[in-house]
């Protein structure tokens, strides 16, 4: 099962219009979102464990739990909505996709520099240990009394 579904495009496109922008080809859908992923990744990955948040599917419960991050589903749909929009011949839509696309960007670009904090798996090292946090230091100026 994908980590995208059907239901997950209907928050932010009609399924008509997801037909029309992927150009009704599983293929291009199946390619806009593996670069989707990819392009979050590259952003999460200094800290966050993507091959975890990836690999998250819907259980499809009848309760409606969903394990996975609305914001990343959401965003990922934007990203692959993007891509599917740049690349049909009269790029429809292309505005929304645009705008869309550059606010999941800059929240990305917020996680990555540490303002915002997504409920999201970290990364680890073997140990078990998180990895990708930096540690600042640093003492005081020295003083001098030299009178």
């Amino acid at each position: 099962m994908a980590f995208i579904t059907d239901q997950d495009y209907k928050v932010v496109i009609g399924e008509q219009a997801l037909k029309v922008v992927s150009q009704v080809s599983q293929e291009n859908r199946d390619n806009a979102e593996t670069q989707a992923q990819e392009e979050i990744a590259s952003y999460l990955r200094p800290k966050y464990d993507t091959d975890a948040i990836f690999a998250t599917v819907p259980c499809g419960s009848p309760a409606g739990e969903d394990p996975r991050n609305k914001l990343i589903v959401m965003y990922t749909c934007d990203i692959a909505l993007y891509h599917m929009a740049a690349s049909t011949p009269s790029k429809m839509g292309m505005e929304i996709r645009k705008e869309r696309y550059e606010r999941a960007i800059k929240w990305l670009e917020g996680v990555q520099a540490g303002k915002i904090v997504p409920d999201l798996p970290l990364a680890t090292d073997e140990d078990g240990n998180p990895v990708g946090f930096p540690m600042v230091y640093g003492c005081q100026k020295k003083l001098r009394h030299n009178w």
